[in-house]
């Protein structure tokens, strides 16, 4: 597969830049470096062999043939996918626009930190392209599939000119560092000329933790960090013989980051005795910590800010203003590292199963010089990992494809809102916003990744009518989709407040997520067309991704 690339690197303080045409099986050199190309007609291979100390700062391939435009760009669907689980991702038409957080007043940006939840940062928005990472699909009179293999040293990112429909092809190895006498794979990907060979391609191309169906309960959605002894004792009891999870959200600690201060006034006995309870029932016992991060009012934070990254003005590295502001953690300091350890084998000592890992962008949003984004992120999961051994892992907030192998299971879309789409002033925020509108939609989109990155969270599924705005019609198309398209399937609920008409959704729900398969799924405008099978009969249903209902 012949293309242009070009390759941009320093050494000490001079930029330069190594433009050429290379074909499959080709190689280059200069003073600096040697470049060889591997294409085998289904996977290409850039590496390079260093000739003197190198900083990378981009790499891009331009007029690749797959990529090209053509056919009728303007009807076509491109899938983008987002920058970690949050962001909205969608096949997308040329005629719709990313929403660039940039845009909004310099002074609710630095107050809100609204730029730090994705990779408004680092990527240079524009508002005639489309952007996505390390997968991406065309679908329409012209078809094409891409697949990042390359993730554990970078992002791969496609780029997509709305006027025209063409698209170029980056490698994210900003600030990847080559030693003279190394090599580097600068990018790796898998490419195919149709969505159903591509997605056949990158299913034998990965090989995903084995992550079983479970049903399950999460604290979050019903009570916040309003959580206490006496509620998620009686949830805990009311759910029946079909469950295999109780999870216990945020609000248990005293602030974020104070993982082992369990708040005594909500807690009094502790959380061991939930675990115990749990497993007397036969059921998973689950817990939420962000262990990449910590609030400002937090005993860690005031002190051991030694523990903190800190940028080039010396101040730690904002995450957000979730709670009362947090900062990320520095990776690279042992003592950091030591604690997140400490912290996560206290609750695997103490019997829970299933870890629910949040605000993992935090990974990558410092600089660790040296490393790409995508180095960083995959070295601190699969810290995560060695730290919690054969516990199942919940990622969430996360980039996707660093956590391929490690994580068990990923938050795919947003947090689900209790009304349809939030408040119409959070639509101006952010692209991770919360938003039931936006979940739903990445649910089906990047369905394809399960089974081969990690098992997919769809987030809750919500059928209660207390606290909650959504209507019955709502409710009924996201426990569908939920159940079709995950590998989990967690509410909020205080199951025994279900009156028989939502018990008997919930156990047709069930059938779905235990016996369907989806048999393919597509955009047709403002709908997505879903085709599935249950027990041997094809059904055929449409989403209307605008009113939230199934028609």
């Amino acid at each position: 597969m012949e293309c242009t690339f070009d390759l941009v690197y320093h050494l000490a303080s001079t930029t330069r830049s190594f433009p050429l045409l290379l074909t499959a099986d080709s190689d280059a050199e200069n003073d600096d470096l040697t470049v060889s190309v591997k294409d085998d007609g289904s996977r290409r291979k850039v590496t390079l062999k260093a000739k003197r100390d190198l900083i990378l700062d981009d790499y891009t391939e331009f007029d690749c043939a797959l990529l090209q435009s053509g056919g009728d760009p303007a009807n076509d669907r491109f899938f983008l996918n987002g920058y970690q689980s949050w962001t909205d991702t969608k096949e997308t038409y040329l005629s719709e626009r990313e929403h660039d957080v940039n845009r909004l007043p310099k002074a609710l940006i630095r107050r809100f930190a609204f730029d730090r939840y994705g990779d408004a940062t680092f990527y240079p928005y524009d508002k005639n392209v489309l952007h996505g990472y390390d997968v991406f699909y065309r679908r329409g009179s012209r078809e094409c599939f891409f697949a990042n293999l390359n993730a554990e040293n970078a992002f791969l990112v496609f780029v997509l000119d709305r006027k025209t429909g063409q698209t170029k092809l980056q490698s994210d190895v900003a600030g990847a560092t080559v030693a003279a006498g190394e090599e580097f794979t600068v990018c790796e990907y898998l490419f195919a000329s149709s969505f159903e060979a591509g997605v056949r391609a990158f299913k034998n191309a990965f090989h995903a933790r084995k992550a079983d169906k479970l049903l399950g309960y999460t604290s979050w959605y019903n009570y916040y960090r309003d959580v206490n002894e006496t509620i998620l004792t009686r949830d805990l009891a009311s759910l029946d013989e079909r469950f295999d999870l109780f999870q216990i959200d945020d609000g248990y600690e005293t602030f974020v980051g104070d993982w082992l201060d369990v708040d005594p006034v909500k807690f009094p006995n502790g959380l061991a005795p939930f675990v115990e309870t749990a497993h007397e029932r036969g059921i998973r016992a689950g817990i939420w910590l962000a262990p990449f991060v910590a609030e400002s009012k937090s005993r860690l934070f005031t002190e051991r800010p030694d523990l903190f990254r800190r940028g080039e003005d010396g101040q730690p590295i904002v995450c957000g203003s979730n709670w009362s502001g947090f900062y990320a953690l520095d990776l690279e300091n042992a003592e950091a590292r030591d604690y997140i350890r400490r912290c996560l084998s206290h609750y695997a000592e103490m019997g829970f199963d299933f870890f629910k890992l949040d605000f993992l962008y935090a990974a990558c949003l410092p600089v660790y010089p040296g490393k790409t984004r995508a180095r960083a992120a995959s070295d601190a999961f699969a810290f995560l990992r060695e730290c919690l051994g054969d516990k199942l892992i919940l990622g969430c907030g996360a980039p996707l494809f660093p956590a391929a192998g490690k994580f068990d299971y990923m938050r795919v879309g947003p947090d689900v809102s209790l009304r349809f789409d939030d408040a119409w002033y959070m639509r101006f925020m952010h692209r991770e916003r919360i938003s039931t509108k936006v979940t739903a939609q990445n649910t089906v989109y990047r369905s394809f990744l399960d089974g081969a990155l990690f098992g997919c969270d769809p987030d809750v599924f919500l059928l209660r009518d207390a606290n909650l705005s959504l209507s019955p019609e709502r409710r009924e198309a996201l426990l569908t989709l939920n159940a079709l398209f995950g590998r989990l399937l967690m509410t909020s609920d205080n199951i025994a407040d279900y009156d028989p008409e939502k018990r008997e959704a919930l156990t047709r729900a069930l059938s779905l997520f235990r016996r369907a398969s989806v048999a393919e799924y597509e955009r047709e405008g403002d709908r997505i067309r879903v085709s599935y099978v249950l027990n041997g009969e094809e059904t055929e249903l449409r989403y209307d991704t605008r009113k939230g209902v199934l028609v």
